[in-house]
């Protein structure tokens, strides 16, 4: 088989019975190796310098993404492996919403590829920063290994929604989504 995105594509549908959720836990092909595919900071999938140009075809290599503990990123299907480049993260997360408050609350985000997201046990949500700078960089995993980055417009979204948890030492600044308290920052 071919690095071609088309006839990867091809295979993975013609495989796959529910494209939506393909069994990438139970695929362990070797690698295949390397394809010249770049997943851009703001979320462009790049082959060959060229954008994919159609968007069925992100939506499905989406679905089997997987980051593995060498840290790197492979599209996996039963009999293939390529490992791809991605700058920061390979999804984004945009379209903040809210249902109900406090601690009952559920937040609710829509990643650039269509798939909504509950922050949850399933979907943590997690805050870190930038190793060359302070930015914050606030990423909710989706699945196997694979995270969304919050654009900028869904994390002042998100900040319209802090709380501050503890006491007087231990403040922490953070959310609630599904019972789960997620620390954005230290309290003041």
């Amino acid at each position: 088989m071919s690095q071609n995105p088309e006839n990867l594509a091809r295979q993975v549908e013609q495989i796959v019975k529910d494209p939506e959720q393909p069994p990438l836990d139970q695929w362990h092909p070797e690698l295949s190796g390397d394809m010249d595919l770049r997943i851009t900071r703001d979320g462009q999938w790049i082959h060959k310098g060229e954008p994919l140009a159609r968007e069925a075809i992100v939506r499905l290599f989406s679905t089997i993404l997987r980051r593995e503990e060498d840290g790197e990123y492979y599209l996996v299907t039963p009999v293939e492996k390529w490992r791809i480049q991605v700058e920061d993260t390979p999804l984004l997360a945009h379209s903040l919403t809210v249902e109900g408050e406090g601690q009952d609350q559920v937040i609710k985000l829509t990643t650039n590829v269509g798939e909504t997201l509950e922050v949850g046990e399933d979907h943590p949500l997690d805050v870190g920063v930038y190793p060359d700078s302070e930015e914050p960089r606030p990423v909710v995993r989706v699945r196997h290994g694979v995270d969304a980055r919050l654009v900028t417009a869904a994390f002042y979204d998100l900040a319209n929604h802090v709380v501050e948890q503890g006491g007087a030492d231990d403040r922490m600044l953070g959310v609630f989504s599904r019972g789960n308290f997620y620390k954005i920052g230290r309290g003041g």
